[in-house]
């Protein structure tokens, strides 16, 4: 991700869209952060329609589809950093840093 990237002027956009519309209180805080959850339904949902999963309606949802539903959450989880004040990119290089890390140890951990 380069400094040109559109992510991340869209994230601040977005905070501050919320800020503006309803505020920072705890419970607006507390809505944005079970957002995310609300998201990952709807990646859940659409991967279930791929599968075909349900037969009633069978097959409803393309690997694209998926993917933009996955690609919601990541972006609400984003906004929901940001509105808690904290700068979005450290919190993902954070996550990536811990990831990498467990695939530089022994697998399976010693005792």
């Amino acid at each position: 991700m380069s400094e040109n990237d559109p992510i991340w002027p869209a994230v601040a956009a977005a905070r501050q869209w919320l800020d503006l519309s309803n505020g920072t209180l705890p419970l607006e805080m507390t809505c944005r952060i079970l957002k995310v959850t609300e998201e990952a339904g709807e990646a859940a949902q659409a991967w279930i329609g791929f599968l075909g999963q349900n037969p009633r309606k069978g097959v409803t949802h393309s690997r694209e589809e998926v993917a933009a539903e996955l690609a919601d959450v990541a972006f609400t989880a984003l906004v929901a950093i940001a509105s808690l004040g904290l700068d979005p990119r450290d919190a993902l290089t954070g996550c990536a840093t811990k990831v990498q890390d467990r695939f530089e140890r022994p697998w399976p951990p010693l005792p």
